[in-house]
């Protein structure tokens, strides 16, 4: 099965590269895009961005898998990425942390069964000073607490922060 980008990536990539001399600033759009369209960056979705920018797979592949936003796996509607970097473990990442792995039944790396959540702990979201702290989708969660994780994934529940909103 051969891949396409949806009519709307496709005129959101078209004009992004209307806007740089060369196409490599486009890839991490064009890789949002796809993950947004395919759910997941697998081999066939990296070797459309590639094709579609005219680039070599190897330069795609290489900032798919560095980024940790870019997922090659099937993930759930909402990614919850834990940091646990220095201030944030200092602050009790690692305790936040277990408890949003008790409370969703996942350990870090899972998805729930359901598909709602993916668990990731993260090096660092750069949110320090209100440490410790997630991203889930694309809200910030800061000044965490263990307690506070019921109701975060009550609220996440209700309404889902999926990170394809970004593009």
């Amino acid at each position: 099965m051969s891949l396409e980008f949806s009519a709307d990536a496709q005129k959101k990539i078209a004009a992004l590269c209307e806007r740089y001399p060369t196409k490599q600033p486009v890839v991490m759009a064009a890789l949002h895009l796809a993950q947004k369209d395919f759910g997941h960056l697998s081999d066939d979705a990296l070797r459309l961005v590639a094709s579609t920018l005219g680039l070599p797979y190897a330069h795609v592949y290489g900032v798919a898998t560095f980024y940790t936003m870019y997922r090659r796996e099937p993930s759930g509607k909402t990614t919850i990425r834990m940091c646990t970097n220095i201030s944030c473990m200092l602050r009790g990442g690692y305790e936040v942390l277990a408890a949003f792995e008790k409370h969703l039944g996942v350990k870090k790396g899972g998805t729930t069964p359901n598909k709602l959540f993916t668990l990731i702990e993260e090096e660092c979201i750069a949110a320090c000073a209100n440490a410790p702290c997630a991203i889930a989708g694309t809200s910030y969660l800061l000044d965490l607490t263990p307690d506070q994780v019921p109701t975060i994934i009550a609220d996440l529940e209700k309404r889902p922060s999926p990170e394809s909103e970004v593009v």
